[in-house]
């Protein structure tokens, strides 16, 4: 008998997670029916989604996508040594029957892992999974950039704005990044080859918009909300194009007044800007081209990533706690052993 590990979240969050929100409990699996299969977790994501995803019924399990690897099954579509990526939650162990992974808003379905070679298998969660295809497509299919343009990317050092602003160069665009220190600044012009970036807890983003973005913004990915957003809603040119994929900067305040900025409106119909909220499971039907247009990319060398890595599956909490504290840079995951 296999005996699954998994958290289970205890009480609703209030401001920030807690360590006292969650509980890891035990679970007999049973013995595998026909077509099913048995999985061994090996890395799990930590994303900031699922601060906002788990419903409305508690205790309830924690959700979240892993990377695993098939050590046990009776479906000859997923053998014994399959490398898969499936939204199983924070477990150890999961049985699975293929047919049941549905489309759903937190479940996009399961997939075996294409051909990584000398890459570690970690990338499915990341520049090579779901955080990928969320920069890939809502880029590149609601910005639709064109080459020489001026992008800017909020959240920029995450694991998502990081990869948007990569794509960006890629396409030829000018890009500038915000991220929270000094740190993660000179690591996206160093190493990622942002054209700009500035720290938005100690710069004054408006007047560094009007010196390196003076032609305006033409493209904005957001993934943080907020007076930051308002900013750059300001300085953006007339049809400019922005992609909400998040609003990081509201997900843990209790304080309705600091929950406010600058009405956005006057912008919006002065600079008659098309402004579009999305989730990366519109495109789950294009997942696999998504995964292999990445994958292509990291392997010619054109994508760099950066993996912030805890041991252990009792880290979890302590990785995703940090991840609103701004203590991540680049994509966060657990190992789990």
């Amino acid at each position: 008998m296999v005996v699954a590990k998994k958290y289970i979240v205890v009480n609703p969050f209030e401001g920030e997670p807690k360590k006292s929100d969650f509980m890891i409990v035990e679970e007999n699996l049973p013995e595998l029916q026909e077509d099913e299969f048995l999985a061994e977790a090996a890395y799990m994501s930590i994303d900031p989604y699922q601060r906002m995803k788990l419903g409305n019924k508690y205790p309830c399990d924690m959700i979240g996508g892993q990377v695993a690897k098939i050590i046990a099954s009776r479906n000859s579509e997923y053998p014994e040594g399959t490398w898969v990526m499936g939204h199983f939650g924070w477990r150890t162990h999961t049985i699975s029957k293929p047919e049941n992974e549905k489309f759903c808003m937190q479940k996009p379905f399961l997939y075996k892992l294409p051909d990584f070679e000398d890459l570690p298998v970690s990338l499915a969660l990341g520049v090579c999974g779901r955080v990928g295809n969320t920069a890939y497509f809502g880029f590149t299919q609601i910005c639709q950039p064109k080459p020489g343009e001026t992008v800017v990317v909020s959240g920029a050092a995450g694991a998502v704005g990081s990869h948007v602003g990569q794509i960006a160069k890629i396409l030829g665009c000018r890009v500038i990044g915000f991220a929270g220190s000094d740190e993660k600044c000179k690591w996206l012009t160093n190493k990622l080859g942002f054209d700009c970036t500035a720290n938005y807890k100690t710069t004054d983003l408006a007047q560094f918009l009007k010196e390196n973005a003076p032609n305006g913004v033409d493209c904005y990915f957001d993934n943080v909300g907020g007076e930051i957003s308002s900013t750059v809603l300001s300085q953006m040119n007339q049809y400019g194009r922005v992609a909400v994929c998040g609003a990081i900067s509201s997900y843990n305040e209790t304080d309705p007044a600091k929950r406010k900025a600058t009405i956005l409106q006057p912008f919006i119909v002065s600079k008659q800007l098309k402004i579009e909220g999305f989730l990366v499971n519109r495109y789950a039907d294009r997942t696999i081209e998504g995964v292999n247009q990445n994958l292509k990319w990291v392997k010619e060398g054109k994508l760099q990533y950066r993996e912030h890595i805890t041991d252990g599956f009792e880290t979890a909490v302590d990785a995703f706690i940090g991840l609103f504290r701004g203590e991540n840079t680049g994509k966060t995951l657990v190992k789990v052993k």
